[in-house]
């Protein structure tokens, strides 16, 4: 009779890695201060909203190419090295966009500020993935999301700390990124191994293997890149306040982290392709009333919640339903491609939205969220006639819809797949 080794709780495991989960919440909270500011300024300083677009496309596509290349510099100088060396180049991005207030600064700064980050997802990402396992990653992933939307809804409240017009604002989110470095540099957990030879499955053959999952990556992208790049934008241009600007945008980001555990029990329960058309057109119909609750004056705080907490799933939600059709040893190798998916969106989201705002005013923020729900929802209905979904449904993966690396969720599902693989087996 083999004796099994004690499982470790999801609390043991998360009070081990309480140093990446505190540097990753003070990171966010120093990201989710800066997007909101330099929207916010944007729109004193004149800049149309085409522009102020693409400055906030720049970060998605630094974003893009930092998830590709972080693990070639992790594998050169190790985890703690770069991440020192990737927050202290976010944490003068920052200050930067502080001293030059100037379109092309700001896109390049932003740029460099999305690599940044997408190297600093993959150091605590593949560093957790290595402290957690099968038994207790799927709680800790829950609790790291958590941290994650907690963090971006307190950089949120950090906006009314000072005038926007001033340096201080820049110089408390340069300072929130120096401090994230502390825990990490002051871990006692090992560094995890990185595997550079891992077999990658390309875009043509993921798509072909999973056309919703790959499409719902991307459309996730896109509609994240509206709300994250251009949200604060959308509630100067309705003439409200800093501090309206900074509710609203944190009520986004709670949205995103309360709405998580029961879409995903749905999705569990459910065929996941009802779930994901369902909430598609659930989302467009919350764009519609966070809208119309402006003209009436009342309930944009609540509307903002739900929209952020029903368009955070789609990400989630088309993950674990492209995990669904793959086997357990492509799941690790298809997570870049899902990654380029969900980046390639979301340069279209604050791009998009720009144009659509320069044109027609802030009502074009929520026309191009309804525009893009009903394409969602369209294909989503398309795809359910051609096929009668997988045979068998993995669990649902918690992952915040602004986090595009996706290595330790990809790890999870594949040891829970092999795990599930094990267990018909002895039946």
């Amino acid at each position: 009779m083999m004796v099994q080794a004690p499982t470790e709780s999801v609390r043991s495991a998360a009070l081990r890695v309480w140093a990446l989960l505190l540097g990753m919440g003070l990171l966010l909270a120093g990201a989710g201060l800066q997007a909101s500011l330099l929207g916010l300024v944007a729109e004193d300083s004149g800049f149309s909203s085409t522009v102020t677009g693409v400055i906030m496309t720049a970060y998605y596509a630094g974003f893009l190419l930092g998830s590709n290349v972080a693990e070639s510099f992790i594998s050169k100088v190790g985890h703690v090295r770069t991440f020192a060396a990737l927050a202290s180049l976010g944490s003068v991005a920052i200050l930067v966009h502080g001293l030059y207030i100037d379109p092309t600064v700001w896109s390049a700064m932003r740029f460099i500020t999305g690599l940044s980050f997408a190297g600093l997802y993959v150091v605590t990402e593949s560093w957790l993935n290595r402290e957690t396992t099968s038994q207790n990653r799927g709680g800790v992933l829950a609790v790291y999301m958590i941290v994650t939307h907690t963090g971006l809804a307190a950089g949120q409240s950090l906006l009314i700390a000072a005038p926007s017009s001033g340096l201080v604002l820049y110089i408390i989110a340069s300072i929130i990124l120096s401090i994230a470095v502390v825990p990490i540099l002051l871990s006692t957990t090992p560094q995890p191994q990185i595997e550079t030879d891992t077999e990658r499955l390309g875009l043509s053959a993921l798509w072909q293997k999973t056309p919703l999952g790959s499409a719902g990556c991307f459309f996730a992208g896109v509609g994240s890149g509206i709300m994250f790049g251009m949200g604060a934008v959308y509630i100067r241009q309705l003439g409200l306040g800093v501090g309206m600007i900074s509710a609203f945008m944190a009520a986004i980001m709670l949205g995103g982290a309360v709405f998580q555990w029961p879409v995903g029990k749905l999705s569990d329960t459910f065929d996941r392709r009802h779930v994901i058309l369902g909430v598609a057109l659930a989302t467009s119909a919350a764009a519609v009333a966070l809208h119309m609750t402006v003209l009436a004056g009342s309930g944009l705080i609540l509307a903002g919640f739900v929209l952020g907490g029903l368009a955070s799933t789609l990400y989630p939600l088309s993950l674990s339903y492209a995990n669904d059709w793959l086997d357990a040893d492509q799941m690790v190798s298809a997570s870049n491609g899902l990654v380029t998916f969900y980046g390639a969106g979301a340069l279209f989201g604050p791009l998009g939205t720009g144009v659509l705002m320069g044109a027609i005013g802030p009502v074009g923020f929520v026309a191009y969220i309804v525009a893009l729900m009903l394409v969602v929802a369209g294909f989503t209905a398309y795809r359910m006639t051609l096929n009668d979904g997988p045979d068998n449904q993995e669990d649902f993966l918690y992952a915040p819809s602004a986090i595009g690396v996706n290595e330790v969720w990809a790890e999870a599902a594949a040891e829970a797949a092999d795990d599930s693989e094990d267990e018909d087996t002895r039946l």
